[in-house]
C-alpha cells in the first residue's frame, strides 16, 4: 500500500505538505499540489477510510448548504434530505448549517459570506446564476473550501460536483409529454421560473428542441416568468390566459404551479387545458390526482438533498475527489393512476 512519506519522497516534500494537499488544509503552492496529486493518482494511493472518519471527528467538521426560501415547496423536500443525511453524519461530529434565502444574488452572497464566517469547510449551493455568485464559489474554491451544485449547476464555476436533473433532458421528457397529451396540436404558454436560473433556461431549450423536432402543431404563444412565487405565478398565468383565450395548453417550468392552477380554475378554463409540469409535492400530487394536471415529472427531490451532503463529507474527509462531476437524479413521470 502507497503510504505518504513514499509520496513525499518522489515529490520531494515533506510529509506534512503532502497531507495538506491531499487533505485540503492550509496552504500549499499550485506547482506543489499538482505535483503531489499526479503522483497519488500515478501510485494509486487510497486514504485509509476508517482512519479518515476518526479523524474527521477530531477536526468537527461544518458544512453550510444554502437553498431557496420557503417560497418554494419543493426546497423543503430537499431540505427532508438534508436533515437525514446530517442525522447521519452528527456521529462523526460534523454540523450542517443551512440557509434559505430569497431568490436573490446577493442574498445568497450574503449567506454564504455568513456560513464561511461560522467556520465552514465545504459548501452546498443551489446557485442564482449570475457572475457574482460564479466569482464567490471560485474564490471559496482557492480558500480550501469546496462548493458542490444541488438543483441547478452554474457554468464556470470551479464547484467539485453537480447533483441534481439532467435539464435538457428534462424539458424533453416534457415536450413529448405535451406532445402525447394534445395529439401533437396545441397553443401553448410557457410559464418559468427565471432565466437566472439554469436549470430553467435549459428545460425550455429541450422542450423546445421536441417540439420543432417531432410536434410542429404545437405552437407556443409566449413565454412567462414568475420567478417561483405562487402570488406571481396566479398573477402571470391569469394575464395570459386572458390575452390568449384561444390557449388550450400550460406548461410550468418551474415552480408556482398551484397559484398557476389557481388562476385556471377561477377562470374557468379546468378541463379545457392540458397542463405539464414537474416535481410531485403534496399540492401538485393533488392537482394530478383531481386531473386539472395531466402529468408531473418528478426529480427525486430528497436525494438532491443527501447525496451532496454525503459527497462532501468524503472529499473532506479521505481527499477523495467524487467519481463523477455529474450526478444526474432519476426523472419520473407521476400521472393519476401511479401517484
Amino acid at each position: 500500500m502507497v503510504t505518504i512519506k513514499e509520496i513525499a519522497q518522489l515529490a520531494n516534500v515533506s510529509r506534512g505538505t503532502v497531507d495538506r494537499v491531499l487533505n485540503h488544509r492550509g496552504s500549499v503552492s499550485r506547482e506543489t499540489a499538482e505535483r503531489v496529486l499526479e503522483i497519488a493518482r500515478t501510485l494509486g494511493y487510497k486514504p485509509n477510510r476508517a482512519g479518515m472518519a476518526l479523524a474527521a471527528q477530531k477536526k468537527k467538521l461544518r458544512l453550510g448548504v444554502v437553498l431557496f426560501g420557503p417560497e418554494n415547496p419543493f426546497f423543503d423536500r430537499v431540505l427532508a434530505g438534508i436533515h437525514t443525511k446530517a442525522e447521519e453524519l452528527s456521529a462523526y461530529d460534523c454540523t450542517v448549517l443551512v440557509r434559505r434565502v430569497p431568490f436573490d444574488a446577493f442574498a445568497q452572497i450574503a449567506a454564504m459570506e455568513e456560513l464561511v464566517a461560522e467556520g465552514i469547510h465545504g459548501l452546498v449551493l443551489t446557485p442564482y446564476n449570475d457572475p457574482a455568485v460564479v466569482e464567490r464559489i471560485n474564490l471559496l474554491h482557492n480558500q480550501g473550501i469546496p462548493v458542490i451544485t444541488t438543483n441547478t449547476d452554474i457554468q464556470g464555476s470551479r464547484r467539485l460536483a453537480y447533483v441534481g436533473s439532467d435539464y435538457r433532458q428534462g424539458g424533453r421528457t416534457a415536450g413529448g409529454l405535451m406532445r402525447l397529451v394534445t395529439g401533437g396540436r396545441a397553443r401553448l404558454g410557457i410559464i418559468t421560473g427565471s432565466s437566472q436560473v439554469l436549470c430553467h433556461t435549459e428545460r425550455i431549450a429541450g422542450f423546445l428542441e421536441v417540439i420543432k423536432e417531432t410536434a410542429p402543431g404545437l405552437q407556443v404563444l409566449d413565454i412567462q416568468k414568475n420567478h417561483d412565487d405562487e402570488a406571481e405565478s396566479y398573477a402571470v398565468t391569469s394575464r395570459f390566459l386572458e390575452e390568449h383565450p384561444e390557449a388550450d395548453a400550460i406548461f410550468f417550468v418551474a415552480a408556482g404551479v398551484q397559484g398557476g392552477c389557481r388562476a385556471i380554475r377561477e377562470l374557468g378554463r379546468e378541463g379545457s387545458l392540458r397542463v405539464i409540469c414537474f416535481d410531485a409535492e403534496d399540492t401538485v400530487r393533488q392537482l394530478v390526482t383531481d386531473g386539472l394536471i395531466c402529468a408531473s415529472i418528478s426529480q427525486q427531490p430528497r436525494r438532491q438533498g443527501s447525496l451532496p451532503l454525503e459527497l462532501l463529507f468524503d472529499y473532506l474527509t479521505t481527499g477523495e475527489r467524487p467519481e463523477q462531476e455529474i450526478y444526474y437524479v432519476d426523472a419520473s413521470i407521476k400521472i393519476r393512476e401511479n401517484l
